[in-house]
């Protein structure tokens, strides 16, 4: 079963082309598929619909979430698509074996309170500390996704018209804008500080750090670390500003559809989440604040 499981790798790499995550992911998926045959002593290529049904079951009493559950089963039903291919097996039988419903969870944002502590004033800064700051604000003013942050190259960006074009999931382009951003951190960021972190090297991003561009990774330290340190008991990523920045341009009624482009969604249903977010709001204010619901609490 190995050999196969390499050449299905090689399969995802160069024939899907699948990046190195998602071949990981699927490798790992494989793996615990592999330990569901050897308990029950199948045979890979003699599975029914029945069997692959009770690897779904198999999953589920793993206490696995749906979304990995999803994603596992997935995994399995493509390395099944690819032995039909190579004619091994003549069906498929995970094709007709249907994910488990995957439940969305509410997303993390913060509330006005803590957004105001995640913000400070710029005196006797370090450069370093003026570029974190400048992440900060510039998350949450634009609602980028930490990827599509870090890839921005300073000829991406119209300072004039305060906007910046990105590549987005799929390799989707569309235009963000960040003028609400502190105009005095921007240009204290960009002017100066930007500069003096790169301290004569050269680089076309516009987040950079001692070495040239900034990574994700090291984004989502900054963001992790700046949050403790303003004190905000929320755990605090890239994501959660996401989250917030679409959160509370809805509560100040932007509409959905705007909001999902601005995103970078490519369905009004994965926006819909954050209607029940601020569905959720509403219900509190509500219940706190009409005369005779109070005294029915």
């Amino acid at each position: 079963m190995n050999s196969y499981f390499n050449s299905f790798g090689e399969y995802l790499n160069y024939e899907l082309n699948y990046s190195d995550k998602t071949c990981k992911t699927y490798t790992q998926a494989l793996k615990e598929y592999e330990q569901f045959l050897e308990d029950n002593h199948y045979c890979f290529l003699k599975i029914n619909a029945d069997i692959a049904n009770g690897y779904k079951a198999y999953l589920i009493n793993q206490a696995y979430e749906s979304k990995t559950a999803s994603l596992y089963l997935s995994a399995v039903r493509t390395f099944y698509n690819y032995l039909v291919e190579i004619k091994e097996i003549d069906n498929n039988p995970f094709l007709t074996i249907k994910n488990p419903k995957v439940v969305k969870k509410l997303p993390n944002f913060l509330n006005h309170s803590e957004v105001k502590n995640m913000f400070g004033d710029l005196k006797e800064k370090s450069d370093l500390d003026v570029r974190n700051d400048f992440i900060v604000e510039f998350l949450y003013a634009s609602g980028l996704r930490v990827s599509e942050l870090c890839n921005i190259k300073l000829s991406d960006m119209n300072t004039h018209q305060g906007n910046v074009k990105v590549m987005g999931k799929g390799n989707k382009e569309r235009i963000v804008f960040y003028k609400a951003i502190d105009e005095d951190l921007f240009h204290q960021y960009l002017d100066k500080a930007r500069i003096n972190i790169l301290n004569g090297l050269s680089s076309d991003y516009l987040l950079v750090s001692k070495t040239g561009k900034l990574t994700a990774r090291s984004v989502e330290k900054i963001v992790k670390k700046y949050a403790l340190e303003k004190n905000v008991k929320s755990k605090v990523t890239p994501h959660t500003l996401r989250h917030t920045f679409a959160t509370d341009l809805l509560n100040e009624g932007a509409d959905i559809r705007s909001v999902g482009e601005m995103l970078g969604h490519e369905s009004l249903s994965t926006t819909q989440i954050y209607t029940h977010v601020t569905a959720d709001r509403l219900k509190q204010v509500y219940k706190n604040t009409h005369p005779r619901n109070k005294n029915n609490t």
